[in-house]
Order: C-alpha cells, then sequence, then structure tokens
C-alpha cells in the first residue's frame, strides 16, 4: 500500500527500527523485495536511481514500481535517489514519486540549503523530501571502492534541517556508496551528536551493503531509521542471472530464470530486512 514517505519513517523510528530502501533497475527487483517486506510484514521504499530516471521513458518504469508498490501489502514508497538539477526533480515530482532525495552534498552550504528548501516548497502535500550534509563517496550504479568523504558536522546539520525543513536527513559518518576501499569505522560519537542536535527528524544511512551487522544494527539503535541498499541486489541478482542463464538458454525458459531472480533479490532483501527490524526480531545477517 502506499505509504507517505514521513509516516513511513516516523512509524520506524518509534519501533526502533529502519525502513530499508532497495534500489530497483526493474520491476523484477521490486517483486523480489516487496516478496521478502510482505513475507515480515515490513514497509519498504522502492528507490529508482538517477540514472534509471535519465534513460528514455523513465517515467515507465516509476508508474511501474509506484503499481508494485500500490498492490503491496506492506506499507510502501517509491522515491528519487540522489539527483541535483531542479528540472529533474521537479520531472520526478510530475511522473508521481513519493519522494526524492535531493542530494546537493557536493554544493556549498548555502546552494545544498537554497536546493533543498525548493524541493520541500514545490514538492505537493504528503511527497517527501530527503537532504544529504557532508559527502558520502562512491557510485550508486557502478561499485568501486571508496574512501569516507566529508562528514556530517552535528551544529550544520542543526541548521541546515532549521533553514530547510526537510522530511529526513542523509548522514556522512563514514560510510560510501558501494565497496569500501579498507575496513568501515564509522564515527558513532558523530551519529549521537547528530542525533541530539536534530531532534526527532528521520536520519538515514547509506552505502549499508558493505558494512558489518553489528554496525548496521548500532546504527538503527542510535537513531537510524532509513538504510539504503543496492551493492548486494545487483550482486545477488548478477550471480543468479550468470549461474542460471546457460539452462534457461537450452528451451528459452525465460519465466523459470524470471522466478530465480525473483526468488535471489528476496533472498538478499530479507537478510537486510531482518537487519532492520525492531531490536526483538533483528537476525544475524548481513545486509
Amino acid at each position: 500500500m502506499l505509504t507517505p514517505f514521513r509516516t513511513l519513517l516516523d512509524e520506524r523510528r518509534a519501533a526502533q527500527a529502519a525502513a530499508a530502501a532497495f534500489t530497483c533497475y526493474d520491476v523484477t527487483t521490486a517483486l523480489g523485495v516487496v516478496l521478502a517486506a510482505e513475507e515480515r510484514d515490513a514497509p519498504l521504499i522502492l528507490l529508482v536511481s538517477e540514472a534509471s530516471f535519465r534513460a528514455p521513458r523513465s517515467d515507465l518504469l516509476v508508474a511501474a514500481l509506484t503499481a508494485v508498490a500500490t498492490r503491496s501489502r506492506v506499507p510502501a514508497c517509491v522515491q528519487l535517489d540522489h539527483v541535483a538539477e531542479p528540472l529533474l526533480v521537479d520531472s520526478a515530482l510530475a511522473a508521481g514519486v513519493g519522494a526524492v532525495l535531493v542530494d546537493g552534498s557536493h554544493l556549498s552550504y548555502e546552494e545544498n540549503t537554497a536546493l533543498v528548501r525548493r524541493a520541500v516548497e514545490t514538492a505537493p502535500r504528503g511527497v517527501g523530501v530527503e537532504a544529504e550534509l557532508g559527502h558520502i563517496e562512491g557510485g550508486e550504479d557502478v561499485a568501486v571502492a571508496a574512501a569516507a568523504g566529508a562528514f556530517t558536522d552535528p551544529d550544520e546539520a542543526a541548521d541546515f534541517v532549521g533553514e530547510t525543513g526537510t522530511d529526513c536527513l542523509a548522514v556522512s559518518i563514514g560510510n560510501v556508496h558501494g565497496s569500501y576501499a579498507s575496513p568501515p569505522r564509522l564515527d558513532w560519537e558523530r551519529l549521537e551528536r547528530i542525533r541530539e542536535r536534530v531532534g526527532d527528524l528521520p536520519l538515514a544511512l547509506h552505502g549499508a551493503s558493505g558494512l558489518p551487522p553489528e554496525d548496521v544494527r548500532r546504527a538503527v539503535s542510535l537513531g537510524i531509521c532509513k538504510v539504503n541498499v543496492n551493492t548486494e541486489l545487483r550482486r545477488r541478482y548478477l550471480h543468479q542471472l550468470s549461474d542460471r542463464l546457460p539452462d534457461a538458454l537450452q528451451g528459452l525458459r525465460l519465466l523459470e530464470l524470471e522466478q530465480a531472480l525473483v526468488a535471489a533479490v528476496a533472498e538478499a532483501a530479507g537478510e537486510t530486512l531482518d537487519l532492520l527490524g525492531p531490536p526483538s526480531g533483528r537476525g544475524s545477517a548481513s545486509p
């Protein structure tokens, strides 16, 4: 069922849990993550990457993911991920997304503030806006080793939230997109200070696929209520495709291949959902 972005996040935070936000490049991936979420009665967010949204007829992908979210038996939202151009934000809002991540983290503080404030002011009622302060390194669509970028300043975060009215803030505390160049060392004290300075505002952690399970659980316990996952889904999808394709080509067994891909994505998504659930239900699987 379609659910407003902020409502979904506030409910997860109240449950001391986090919403999993999965990047979906196609309906196959979306079906897999929804299957895993329904089995656990867990809410989720379907992410559309900026590259996917720039592709021809991206409105059809948004419409397809929205249809999947609408028909899911759990709260769900479709979000455009990491976009910095105002016109692209406008196009996403017109396409019917439920939220946008307006990423001005590479800009100056003043430019980032203005960019996010514009999105908040133009977004239709009920459509959420997420922002990023401090820069998270790495690629959204290609997993490459990356070192940590600029960290989020807690005092600056408090000012930024007050000036923009954003619904969610993605923080940089040593996390990166994709693979890690060295074992990650997250700045827990910084996260605690950010949490104290921004009050009840939902916080997001990007780049969870390369983090140890104990780090993800600790982040959620310290107030993270949205976790973005991309790399692990693509890894499982492509490995399953590679393993199954030779047999599928014999007889052109497309439906069997599709079902295997959905199941592989569901398994990977389920591990993340188990990790992000309420304290009493968290497993030990890695994201």
